[in-house]
């Protein structure tokens, strides 16, 4: 299971700045351990509020009972790194 920091760095390298949309699936997890960790960082709120996900294009996922297929971040989320 990725940290919230290895999450966040990974989404950096995948996306290049915060606030860019980047398809759950090039995180290149399993679709189960896409689910449960987006799911889990989804639940708790002081890391929710910086966790953006949207549905269009691309592989679905369940994250906390509802279809995604990309997130992005605010740059915010450093503030609890």
């Amino acid at each position: 299971m990725m940290n919230l920091r290895e999450l966040v760095q990974r989404y950096i390298a995948l996306a290049g700045k915060y606030g860019t949309p980047v398809a759950l699936s090039s995180f290149s997890l399993s679709p189960a351990e896409t689910e449960r960790l987006f799911s889990g960082y989804d639940e708790d709120y002081h890391i929710s509020r910086f966790l953006h996900f949207s549905e269009v294009e691309g592989t679905r996922f369940s994250v906390d009972g509802i279809a995604a297929t990309h997130i992005s971040i605010d740059a915010e989320i450093e503030t609890i790194l």
